[in-house]
């Protein structure tokens, strides 16, 4: 467990029998709503673009979990193989579990009780174990987006998602825009947009695209992660 001062404090996730490392950023003292980021693609809480992303959304008032999926020994197997970012079972298991971690830290630590309302922010694979995760916690999860994610490697759990969720892609993502088509077909709920960044590329490294994607992301969690 972490200390109790707000801001952004270094965290230690239980995850089954070890721990796995955490930023936790809380903007406001009565802080209610966080996003938790699931990366993907030998990514980390280290992340350059989800860093900024997650500053926006705290300027916005959110707090933020930006954290590991994978064990550092993990993550030299995956930096050799690539195999453990499509393992979309295990990544999602491990989101559950630091959901978990997460309401448990808000009632210790926080003093929220049943207040706190949890968002997620997928990238590439992560968003596919974002909404596997969320499809099996529709009770805790108000709310989804996806940053140039594979939404359909969620397979079978689009259907059973509940939490309103807003898919960004890159126009000149040309692989991925019709993944991202076909996993809204498959999702039931109502809301649920795709929206394209013209003229950006899988990382949204073209000038402004990234600030695009915050600002949606923020107008979302606004409006669904009460």
């Amino acid at each position: 467990m972490v200390g109790k001062n707000l801001g952004q404090t270094e965290a230690n996730v239980q995850i089954g029998a070890w721990g796995l490392e955490g930023i936790i950023t809380l903007p406001q003292a009565n802080t209610t709503r966080i996003v938790l980021f699931a990366h993907g693609s030998g990514s980390s809480r280290l992340s350059p673009r989800n860093r900024f992303v997650a500053e926006v959304l705290n300027r916005g008032g959110f707090g933020t979990l930006l954290m590991d999926l994978l064990t550092p020994e993990e993550e030299q197997e995956e930096a050799f193989t690539g195999r453990l970012r499509f393992n979309i079972q295990l990544l999602s298991e491990r989101l559950t579990e630091a959901t978990n971690w997460l309401v448990d830290y808000s009632r210790a630590t926080l003093q929220l009780g049943s207040n706190l309302s949890i968002g997620y922010f997928g990238a590439s694979t992560g968003a596919a174990a974002a909404l596997l995760a969320a499809s099996e916690r529709p009770e805790l999860v108000k709310a989804i987006v996806s940053r140039g994610g594979r939404p359909d490697l969620a397979g079978e759990s689009l259907a059973r998602v509940k939490a309103p969720t807003l898919l960004i892609v890159g126009g000149n993502d040309f692989s991925v825009v019709p993944l991202n088509e076909l996993a809204l077909e498959k999702m039931s709920i109502e809301q649920k947009t795709l929206v394209i960044v013209p003229n950006a590329t899988h990382l949204f490294e073209e000038h402004g695209a990234l600030e695009q994607v915050a600002t949606l992301a923020q107008n979302w969690f606004k409006m669904y992660l009460k």
